[in-house]
């Protein structure tokens, strides 16, 4: 704890002794909160190299075993596995302090996976280490524990209980361990076996590289914490002595320099540490390679998407002045007897226009959060290659919007020529069709990560709460209850041409049904049913 003590030629004034003690106690502060967070990287770091020991011992061994068996020609159909038995026996109380010690220290070390821990205990004897299934939620998932032997090490695998899928997983998990349990208990009391296959040790490995990158990003993040306040103390030594005339700086600037967050050097060492096991391990000794997934480059903005903004704007506007100038020539908005055009037309395409509307917004937002320098991937938890800059967000409206009002333009045209009105009243439908297959399209094209994230937010806030929330989740939830209209248009297309009205002009059928009346105020409701859903999640989270 600092506690500065004045000289004489500073203690003219109250001012002065409350600016050091305020600055005494935000010191103190940092440096608290810098130990807190070093302590528990430090033990992230420590049962990640448990881990990946573990992992490699176990990756030796099962390639002893297929090559022992590839060298006694034993021809076999089944994929190379390690056999490992199921044991009944209860760890002692010793080893669930300690198993639940490191639990606690190592929460928050994966906030989406599964990893491997050893936990040391000493009446393990002959038996090792030992290895466990675990992530963040770990604590509140040992219902699904399960202890085997496994190459002389003990094996205990968690199953994670934060996610519908892996909720099921776990239950009938634990069903079929107490039917195996009680029918090897009477067949076999050393237990039954268990398979690791080549499958399981790639995702085990998958996950350790995750939590490595994980933690290599969470050491960034300390380091930028210690270089800004470092450069805040600076900055308000620097206005004290612009006030007051005085030289402080150099003489508590000294005490900041010397201090823990500026002096201990621990994080920069494990970094370089998780940065070698990197190499090591997941990056074939390419050092490259390995800081293409620990430190990922920002993609530099192109011109390009400059330009093909300007021009699909350029097209937005020709196309739209078209519009209306043909709409206003042949007498769409005057009173008429015919309203089958303005009755859904207008349903059908303002679905796109309020979308649309609403995402070029979003990018208004995100050009305005970046001049303030606010680090809104951080808060949103977007990755920095694949989140949408403002320039992509606005190619996707200006694309989009030129389209819609493409269709607009050739829909009324085909109308005054006489057209079929069945057949005119499939384009936007087929447009429709266009925009949900280029959404859920597989291939690499059009945004695929941010496309497919989108389907993950949006599938979560459906689930509500069986998924865990986070700040992206309950963001999109609440621009969903801004997007009821929107959902109601969306609503009555559906209607509208799964039921075939388009084909015989029939646009009130779906007003007339009752159940779609029942289904609209279901579809209205259903955003704000989401939202309490995730407060609900919010409110009981540390009570489960």
């Amino acid at each position: 704890m600092y506690e500065t003590e004045l000289l004489e030629q500073f203690e003219d004034s109250d001012a002065a002794k409350e600016f050091f003690s305020c600055l005494d106690l935000q010191l103190n502060k940092v440096n608290q909160f810098f130990k807190i967070k070093e302590k528990e990287f430090l033990d992230r770091g420590d049962c990640l190299k448990k881990q990946m020991e573990i992992l490699v011992e176990l990756k030796s061994a099962f390639k002893k075993q297929r090559d022992k068996a590839t060298n006694s020609s034993q021809e076999s159909t089944e994929e190379a596995s390690i056999d490992c038995t199921i044991s009944y026996e209860e760890d002692s109380v010793k080893d669930r302090r300690e198993e639940e010690q490191i639990q606690d220290n190592s929460s928050g070390e994966l906030e989406k996976n599964e990893v491997l821990e050893s936990p040391r205990a000493e009446e393990m004897g002959e038996m090792g280490k030992s290895m466990m299934m675990k992530r963040e939620d770990s604590k509140l998932t040992t219902l699904s524990g399960r202890v085997f032997n496994c190459q002389g090490k003990n094996l205990r695998i968690n199953i994670p209980l934060t996610t519908p899928s892996r909720t099921f997983s776990a239950i009938s998990y634990l069903v079929w361990g107490d039917l195996a349990s009680q029918s090897s208990k009477k067949c076999n009391p050393e237990g039954s076996k268990l398979h690791i296959n080549k499958t399981k040790l790639h995702h085990a490995e998958k996950m350790i590289k995750g939590a490595f990158i994980e933690l290599y990003k969470g050491l960034g993040y300390l380091k930028t914490y210690r270089n800004l306040n470092m450069l805040a103390f600076i900055k308000i030594l620097k206005k004290f002595d612009k006030v007051t005339g005085k030289q402080v700086l150099p003489i508590y600037l000294k005490v900041v320099e010397s201090s823990y967050f500026n002096s201990s050097d621990k994080v920069m060492n494990l970094a370089d540490e998780v940065e070698d096991l990197f190499i090591k391990h997941f990056a074939e000794e390419d050092r490259r390679k390995a800081r293409k997934y620990l430190k990922p480059h920002q993609h530099t903005e192109s011109h390009s998407v400059t330009f093909f903004i300007g021009l699909f704007t350029g097209c937005f506007i020709a196309l739209f002045v078209g519009y209306v100038i043909m709409a206003h020539i042949t007498g769409m908005y005057r009173r008429q007897p015919d309203t089958v055009y303005m009755e859904t037309v207008y349903p059908v395409l303002s679905m796109f226009t309020l979308m649309f509307l609403h995402f070029f917004l979003y990018g208004c937002d995100i050009f305005l959060w970046r001049k303030a320098r606010i680090n809104y991937s951080f808060i949103f938890e977007l990755g920095p290659t694949k989140e949408l800059k403002y320039r992509d967000v606005f190619l996707i409206c200006t694309t989009s919007m030129t389209a819609v009002v493409g269709v607009m333009f050739i829909h009324l045209s085909l109308h005054t020529k006489g057209h079929s009105y069945s057949q005119v009243q499939v384009i936007p439908g087929l447009l429709l069709l266009s925009f949900l297959l280029l959404f859920v399209c597989p291939f690499n094209i059009f945004y695929r990560s941010s496309r497919f994230r989108f389907l993950c937010v949006i599938r979560n806030i459906v689930l509500s709460p069986l998924y865990k929330v986070v700040m992206l989740d309950f963001f999109m939830a609440d621009q969903l209850c801004s997007q009821v209209p929107m959902l109601r248009n969306l609503e009555y297309v559906a209607c509208y041409y799964l039921t075939g009205s388009y084909k015989n002009q029939d646009y009130g059928y779906c007003m007339r049904a009752k159940h779609f009346r029942d289904l609209a105020y279901a579809v209205s409701f259903l955003p704000y049913y989401w939202r309490a859903m995730q407060v609900y999640y919010q409110a009981f989270q540390p009570l489960a």
